[in-house]
């Protein structure tokens, strides 16, 4: 006898019950039902989209603070490139999708939020056909806000060096919903109990972390982060390289800029640090069980107060949610 219960739609939402993790997520809009909802057991995906069983999807990830979201031109213009390198043809205008982002912000309620927007090529079928999806869609979840990594360890990070393989540079440089490697890495550095992994390529060239860029500062007095060409561009990453040109007008950097970075580099380097949107800038204290530089981070404190500063206080930065 198949005991297994058949779920008819009168039964539907009676078998749906919340989960714990659920509470922090404040809103959706979904293109597929077109509207926003904000009771988190109604924030669903069609299992037929393409995004789901293909990581067959484009991503940005950004946040609102103190009621306004922080650096989105940078965002919607890498959504841009990213469509136009997997061919997608958005769903609306860009014009378009940005409201409905500052519309979900705004049913979600609160002034301090993550948002994290997808393209996904479509409900069609199961198959790996990328034209059996008639249509594009677009999803904006809108979640808590978590606090930033130095808030929570102000000792700074440990970081190892990963095992995952880099990814083609093609798909590192698309923000793509296939994640695969991204997750792997994630889970070492849980498993290895340390903050962030980092991957090398097969040169020995440093890359990236599973959702972070990273930096040195070599023993020459440059900046120095990971060449374009096998890395993601990360909207944080290219807006502190641009506030540290500061830094070298002060004379505390020599020059601010992206290269080939070895391990060498690395173990003489004075600083490392790691940017992102959820980590902002970070100090890296230990590398690979070795302590970094000379325990002065006088490049990620500078930077760090001008990227706080640039989030909270730099109108052309920060687009308003609420009136």
């Amino acid at each position: 006898m198949d005991s297994i219960r058949r779920i008819t739609r009168d039964d539907f939402f009676e078998v749906l019950t919340p989960k714990p993790y659920q509470q922090n997520y404040l809103a959706m809009y979904s293109s597929v039902f077109g509207g926003i909802v904000t009771d988190a057991l109604l924030m669903l995906v069609p299992i037929d989209d393409h995004m789901v069983h293909r990581g067959d999807g484009i991503f940005e990830t950004f946040k609102c603070v103190d009621g306004a979201i922080y650096n989105f031109d940078a965002h919607l213009s890498r959504l841009q490139r990213s469509a136009a390198n997997l061919d997608f043809v958005l769903p609306a205008e860009i014009a378009d999708i940005r409201e409905v982002v500052l519309s979900t912000v705004r049913a979600g309620g609160r002034r301090d939020c993550y948002i994290r927007m997808f393209i996904s090529r479509g409900p069609g079928s199961f198959g790996v056909n990328p034209y059996d999806c008639p249509q594009a869609q677009l999803y904006v979840v809108v979640t808590t806000a978590p606090r930033p990594f130095m808030e929570v360890h102000p000792g700074g990070a440990v970081v190892k060096t990963s095992s995952v393989p880099v990814k083609h540079p093609f798909f590192a440089g698309v923000k793509n919903c296939n994640y695969l490697n991204n997750v792997l890495m994630k889970k070492e550095a849980v498993n290895s109990s340390v903050d962030f992994v980092v991957a090398f390529d097969e040169t020995g060239r440093l890359g990236e972390g599973a959702t972070e860029n990273i930096g040195v500062v070599t023993a020459d007095g440059r900046l120095l982060f990971p060449n374009l060409d096998g890395i993601l561009m990360g909207t944080t990453m290219m807006r502190v390289m641009e506030l540290a040109q500061q830094t070298v007008k002060h004379g505390l950097l020599a020059e601010v800029g992206f290269g080939d970075i070895s391990r060498d580099d690395i173990n003489r380097a004075r600083e490392i640090i790691i940017v992102g949107t959820t980590t902002n800038v970070t100090k890296v204290r230990e590398f690979d069980g070795k302590p970094v530089g000379t325990g002065e981070y006088p490049v990620y404190e500078y930077l760090s107060r001008l990227l706080l500063d640039d989030i909270t206080g730099n109108p052309a930065m920060r687009t308003p949610v609420f009136a």
